[in-house]
């Protein structure tokens, strides 16, 4: 376990996994709490909460989201809405946040949403393609915050092999390009492995352009 110092010196340069562009440690440990002092905001306004799959089962996660639109499922189907469940329009996305997609993919339209995932010690995400958006030429920012996530990134189609990594606190990937349609999921979360979050946990920030 350790605590996030802050790095002197510039950002780190990204390494190329499958097309995903890693950055390591990008985040510093101030910019981290200042994101997450941020998020605690955003739940305020639009708590968490668990979503239901169109197969009647529920998620693992618990999500919410910033900015125009979040992302929602239930027996209706995977989709973005304009409000959150109980009818109150989603927050706008953080500044500190912003600041993250201007660095990493300046050029790149604004984001439409910021979907907020909470995982648990317990929580998974299944191989899915990010396809719910109507431009697959604007990229995808994940932003890693708390305990280590095992990810694994496959191809543009089912089956095949994969790769994985370990990301930790502070780490920025980005999804786009010809990865922009690459399957990827989140196999399993190591538990005390941060400090960042005092219950333990790790919170996963994806930025899409929706339109």
């Amino acid at each position: 376990m350790s605590d996030f110092p802050d790095r002197p010196g510039a950002r780190p340069e990204p390494a190329e996994i499958r097309g995903f562009l890693h950055y390591s440690g990008w985040l510093t440990g101030d910019e981290q709490r200042g994101i997450l002092s941020d998020l605690r905001a955003v739940a305020r306004a639009a708590p968490l909460f668990s979503p239901m799959t169109p197969y009647g089962r529920p998620m693992s996660v618990r999500m919410t989201s910033a900015g125009k639109f979040g992302w929602t499922s239930d027996r209706s189907g995977y989709r973005y809405a304009a409000a959150h469940p109980s009818g109150t329009a989603w927050p706008p996305i953080p500044d500190s946040i912003l600041r993250v997609w201007r660095a990493v993919v300046p050029g790149a339209r604004e984001p439409e949403c910021c979907l907020i995932n909470y995982y648990g010690a317990e929580a998974r995400m299944g191989l899915h393609q990010d396809r719910d958006e109507r431009d697959f030429t604007q990229p995808v920012v994940s932003i890693s915050l708390g305990d280590d996530g095992l990810f694994r990134i496959g191809g543009t189609e089912r089956g095949g092999r994969t790769q994985s990594l370990w990301l930790r606190s502070g780490d920025v990937m980005v999804m786009g390009g010809p990865a922009r349609l690459c399957y990827h999921g989140v196999d399993r979360i190591a538990p005390g492995t941060s400090l960042l979050l005092p219950k333990g946990g790790r919170i996963n920030l994806t930025l899409r352009v929706v339109t």
